[in-house]
């Protein structure tokens, strides 16, 4: 089928084809916008491919918890909007905790999650270990558990939205870069693309590890910053529990869930640098398996079966940035998620829609202003995995 020609104008312009623009495509288009969406590759071809599919709203901060809550409900119901099956499962989120510096914030949290109606709780070690079988180790102290958090297949919500946006007239170009914003004193114009200019006046970045570049383009800073992170899998493993909670021992951030019949999982890498690279290796794996080894032993003697890289669009203060800039009319942004951005993806295409058309915001985000760090006013976010 012979691509069809790319629109010569558009009221809205989306760079990245991820969950964060296809939200964002959907959206408007299902508003009335007239939206063309950029993808440089395939769709969900960027991190949003690598990510593990877990979703929540245990965080610290209100604003996170907020973005989660609202987008686990929009996911709860993506079978009727878009209309579109991601395999949704309630599994539940466990942080496990095992020193009081850590459990003091986290009960400081659920007490606020509880406030604005996330059913959290902090439970204790025997419960922790009735939850996940998995565990192990007498140095815990206590878990955080919330049985509405839940798991999806990205590469699915992203289908889904892209489906949802076509249905309200959407234009979708994959295979399609954009080589440059064009701004006439200080207002946008329109975008560059190898096939050609598209006319318009505003233009949203939602690019993820890609967005300083993408940023630049306009003139203006996007603070990201790319950091990979590897996962592996499990061969399939006997007498798993049907219903596993996505489960992490918070002091390494080393994670796991069920990934059909084995586990997928994870831990956070102190050594990892900065860069582009998806290329798996080999050298933070003892790691893994030593803590793996400590809090999960069945997991450390399971055969691995493979695994991906992916990156993180990492913020200074691990908070996303979703705005609009100032000194440049029209160019939006939703950005440096630092890991959230699929479980905050169908909030934030809704922050983006209500930004470009003046609605009013179900919640304000203003303190996410990618210009925040100019003044050094961070908003550090401490349930980062």
């Amino acid at each position: 089928m012979p691509r069809l020609p790319l629109p010569s104008g558009a009221d809205v312009v989306i760079i990245g084809g991820g969950v964060v623009g296809a939200s964002a495509a959907f959206h408007l288009a299902e508003a009335g916008a007239d939206v063309v969406l950029l993808e440089r590759d395939q769709l969900a071809s960027g991190s949003t491919s690598k990510a593990a599919g877990g979703l929540r709203a245990q965080f610290s901060d209100s604003l996170n918890i907020e973005l989660g809550k609202r987008s686990l409900e929009a996911y709860k119901r993506f079978a009727e909007r878009p209309g579109w099956e991601i395999d949704y499962e309630e599994i539940g989120y466990l942080f496990v905790l095992t020193t009081e510096a850590e459990l003091d914030v986290f009960r400081r949290s659920v007490a606020l999650q509880n406030q604005l109606g996330v059913p959290s709780r902090i439970v204790t070690p025997e419960e922790a270990l009735k939850l996940c079988p998995l565990l192990a180790g007498d140095d815990i102290l206590a878990a955080s558990y919330c049985p509405t958090d839940a798991h999806a297949t990205p590469e699915s919500v992203v289908q889904g939205y892209a489906y949802g946006a076509r249905q309200h007239g959407a234009h979708i170009a994959v295979s399609t870069r954009a080589d440059g914003i064009d701004v006439v004193d200080g207002v946008i114009t329109g975008v560059r693309t190898p096939r050609g200019t598209v006319a318009t006046g505003t233009v949203i970045s939602a690019a993820g590890a890609w967005s300083r570049a993408c940023g630049e383009m306009a003139g203006v800073r996007l603070d990201v910053t790319p950091m990979r992170r590897q996962v592996l899998f499990t061969a399939p493993m006997g007498d798993l529990p049907a219903k596993l909670p996505l489960t992490i021992d918070f002091t390494s951030g080393f994670y796991f869930h069920r990934e059909g019949r084995g586990l997928l999982m994870s831990v956070s890498d102190p050594d990892e640098q900065p860069g582009f690279s998806t290329e798996t290796t080999d050298d933070w794996i003892p790691r893994l398996l030593e803590v793996a080894e400590h809090r999960a032993p069945r997991i450390a003697s399971a055969p691995i079966q493979g695994g991906w890289a992916g990156l993180y669009d990492m913020s200074p203060d691990g908070n996303a940035m979703i705005g609009e800039f100032e000194q440049i009319s029209r160019f939006l942004y939703a950005t440096g998620f630092s890991g959230h951005g699929f479980l905050q993806g169908p909030a934030t295409g809704e922050i983006l829609r209500d930004l470009v058309l003046g609605r009013e915001l179900f919640v304000d985000v203003t303190p996410m202003s990618a210009e925040r760090f100019d003044s050094g006013a961070l908003a550090p976010e401490f349930n980062v995995v």
